[in-house]
C-alpha cells in the first residue's frame, strides 16, 4: 500500500500530487477550509475525509500518517502582503507543529514563499528540531523545469531522526527531544521505509525530466506543429483580430517550452471579454487541463483564487528530488 499521506492547506493538492508521485502511497486525509479548494477536494476525491479547520482539529482523534505535507499560509511572509510574520492571523504554524507532535509522522514536506526564509522560517526551524526531526530546505523557482514563470517558492523535506532506515548527522543546534519509542505510534510494517531507495530516483535538477520514481508513467510530449498559431489549444478558434494574446511575441518560446513539458498546448490566455482565463492560469500551474475549470458551481473569481494560492506539481517535485538527494548524500557520508 505504501506510506499513508495527511495533507493540510490542501488546496488543489498540487504538493500532494508531487508527494505522492515521488513517494508513492496514498492519502488518508486532507485539510482546508477555502470554499474553491474544498470544492476541488470534494470533487476529485470524494471519499477522502476533509477535516476542515486545522486549527480546530482534535489530531489525537485523526488516523495517524506516514508522511505530513502542507502549502501554509503565505501571506504573512509574502513581499505583496504587510509582512507581520508570525504577528499575522493568518500565520498557523503553531497549530501546524502542534499537529506534528501528536501525529508524529516519519517524514513532513512544507511550501512557502521564499520570503519565508527572512520571516518567521526561524521558528519553524526551531520547533521542527524540538520535534526531533532532520530539515533539508531550498528555493526553486518554476521556470526550473520548464514554467513561463518565476514563482520563487521555498520546499522543506524533514524526516524525523529515528525514521527507520533514515538518517543523516543532525543540523547544527538541533535538539531532539519527545522522539523516542515511547513518543511514537507503533509504525505499521509497510511502511518501514518510508523515503525511496537512493538507486531507484534520478538524481540533480534534471531529474524532473528523466522522471520520477522507476514506475512512475512515461509522456511523451511533441513540440508545437503550428507555429503560426504557437501556444493555441487545438480546440480554441482560429485566431480573431483584435485579441490581445493574438500571438504570444517575446513569450513564444516560453510558452512553447512549457507546452512541451507539460504535453498539451496552451488555451488562450484571455477570455472572450478580454478577462485572464482561468483555464490559461491552470496551464501555467502545470496542471491537466480541467483540474480546477471543469469544477462544477465554481464562479471565475473563486477558481483564479484557488489556482493562485496553488502549488506547480512538476516544480514541487523537482524540488523534493533536489532535497532527498541533499539527504541521502548526508546519510551515506554519515555512514561511511
Amino acid at each position: 500500500m505504501g506510506p499513508r499521506i495527511g495533507s493540510v492547506c490542501s488546496g488543489y493538492r498540487g504538493l500532494d500530487m508531487a508527494v505522492e508521485a515521488v513517494f508513492g502511497g496514498t492519502t488518508a486525509w486532507v485539510s482546508d477550509i477555502d470554499p474553491g479548494a474544498n470544492a476541488v477536494l470534494a470533487h476529485h476525491w470524494p471519499t477522502v475525509p476533509n477535516l476542515g479547520d486545522l486549527t480546530a482539529v482534535d489530531w489525537s482523534a485523526v488516523e495517524p500518517v506516514d508522511i505530513f505535507c502542507g502549502g501554509y499560509p503565505c501571506q504573512p511572509f509574502s513581499s505583496a502582503g504587510k509582512r507581520k510574520g508570525t504577528a499575522d492571523e493568518r500565520h498557523i504554524w503553531p497549530w501546524i507543529a502542534r499537529a506534528l507532535r501528536v501525529l508524529r509522522p516519519q517524514v513532513a514536506v512544507f511550501e512557502n514563499v521564499a520570503g519565508h526564509l527572512r520571516l518567521g522560517f526561524d521558528v519553524v526551524l526551531r520547533d521542527l528540531a524540538e520535534l526531533g526531526f532532520d530539515v533539508e530546505w531550498d528555493v526553486v523557482r518554476a521556470s526550473e523545469v520548464g514554467a513561463p514563470h518565476q514563482r520563487n517558492r521555498l520546499f522543506l523535506l524533514a524526516t524525523a531522526a529515528d525514521t527507520p532506515n533514515v538518517g543523516h548527522q543532525r543540523a547544527r543546534g538541533a535538539r531532539g527531544r519527545g522522539h523516542g519509542p515511547a513518543d511514537h505510534r507503533d509504525a505499521p510494517a509497510d511502511t518501514a521505509r518510508i523515503l525511496p531507495e537512493h538507486s531507484e530516483l534520478p538524481l540533480g535538477r534534471n531529474a524532473v525530466q528523466l522522471g520520477v520514481r522507476a514506475d512512475a508513467p512515461r509522456r511523451d510530449a511533441t513540440y508545437v506543429a503550428d507555429p503560426d498559431r504557437v501556444g493555441r489549444g487545438s480546440d480554441q478558434p482560429d485566431l480573431r483580430a483584435g485579441q490581445p494574446d493574438a500571438g504570444w511575441g517575446r513569450f513564444a518560446s516560453a510558452v512553447a517550452r512549457w507546452e512541451h513539458a507539460t504535453g498539451r498546448r496552451a488555451p488562450w490566455a484571455t477570455d472572450d471579454r478580454n478577462r485572464l482565463s482561468p483555464a490559461f492560469v491552470e496551464w501555467l500551474m502545470g496542471l491537466p487541463a480541467g483540474h480546477v475549470t471543469n469544477v462544477p458551481g465554481l464562479t471565475r473569481t473563486q477558481q483564479l483564487h484557488t489556482l493562485g494560492n496553488g502549488v506547480v506539481p512538476q516544480q514541487a517535485t523537482a524540488a523534493l528530488l533536489t532535497l532527498f538527494d541533499r539527504h541521502t548524500a548526508q546519510a551515506m557520508n554519515a555512514a561511511a
